[in-house]
């Protein structure tokens, strides 16, 4: 019998859910993410700041949040429905995807979403990052301020290089991340679709007599569950990805511009494997906290702007 999936969310309601639950995830986490940033400091967790201030630097992300998870899923949400349109146009191609076609367009979307956000992000991180390590007087404001101040010797360009440096390696961060990320909540949010379908035929719901040869209704995960669903894709994709986040933590960190690889060697030589999990623990809860914050706000923010019934 075939199965009527919901309609992917429009460019508004894409805009709006993601800036919603950006600020939302962001704000409520941010205490965490900064004792994660202190751990993976040079100088150390309790020479960052400690316990102490976990809220600094965070009027940064709070510029930053809404824009930046907007971006991102405008972008996720524009491809993925180009894609989706391609394999319906192509005699080739099974409808709703098949094997791997659907995971592969998801991740090209996360992928091409993540560049978009890091044109936003990746300015916010550095000035947030050096607020909560306690830099420049350990305010978002002093921490701007600083990285402007050094215009007469570096010009405009420099500045923005400064703005952006981590750029590489926060985009080779975030887009093994998302890879990983969300074609597993995609995947759970269909298998929960599936079996709530399943479970009402079998009941003798939709689908069944009066009901039987219409196409199954149209039906969305609930905030609840994708909420389930974003905290496990999500500590999956922490765990897997956190060396690459040590790394441009000390990038952003570092007093002088450093090239990644220098940064790299010098990790290894000082205590091998063991620093590129600096941090692991708060990492994972953090953003297994955060996924199911992030990807439940959104999909209720979605499920709201168009109306759509929830499982």
């Amino acid at each position: 019998m075939p199965q009527q999936n919901p309609e992917p969310p429009s460019f508004r309601t894409a805009l709006l859910a993601g800036g919603i639950a950006g600020t939302t995830v962001d704000l409520s986490l941010y205490p965490l993410d900064t004792l994660k940033t202190r751990l993976q400091s040079r100088a150390g967790f309790f020479a960052s700041g400690g316990f102490g201030g976990v809220y600094r630097g965070v009027g940064s992300a709070l510029v930053g949040s809404a824009p930046g998870a907007a971006f991102f899923f405008c972008t996720y949400e524009g491809v993925k429905g180009l894609l989706s349109t391609a394999s319906l146009s192509s005699s080739t191609i099974p409808p709703h995807g098949g094997g791997w076609t659907e995971p592969l367009s998801h991740m090209l979307a996360a992928s091409l979403g993540e560049v978009a956000a890091c044109a936003v992000r990746v300015p916010t991180e550095v000035v947030k990052q050096r607020a909560q390590a306690g830099l420049h007087g350990g305010s978002s404001w002093a921490a701007l301020r600083a990285i402007l101040s050094q215009r007469p010797a570096v010009g405009i360009a420099g500045v923005w290089r400064e703005l952006y440096r981590g750029w590489g390696i926060t985009v080779m961060r975030e887009v093994p991340f998302t890879v990983i990320q969300f074609p597993l909540w995609e995947a759970l949010k269909g298998w929960g679709r599936r079996r709530r379908r399943q479970r009402q035929q079998d009941a003798g719901g939709v689908g069944v007599g009066a009901g039987a040869g219409r196409m199954t209704e149209e039906v969305e995960v609930g905030a609840a569950e994708s909420a389930l669903y974003g905290s496990l894709s999500g500590a999956v994709a922490a765990g897997v990805t956190t060396p690459l986040d040590v790394l441009k933590t000390r990038v952003m960190l570092s007093k002088e511009r450093e090239d990644v690889l220098a940064v790299l060697r010098g990790i290894w030589a000082a205590r091998s494997v063991r620093p590129f999990f600096a941090g692991v623990g708060p990492r994972v809860m953090w953003i297994s906290a955060g996924g199911a914050i992030f990807l439940g706000s959104y999909q209720w923010a979605v499920n709201a702007l168009q109306g759509t019934r929830a499982l």
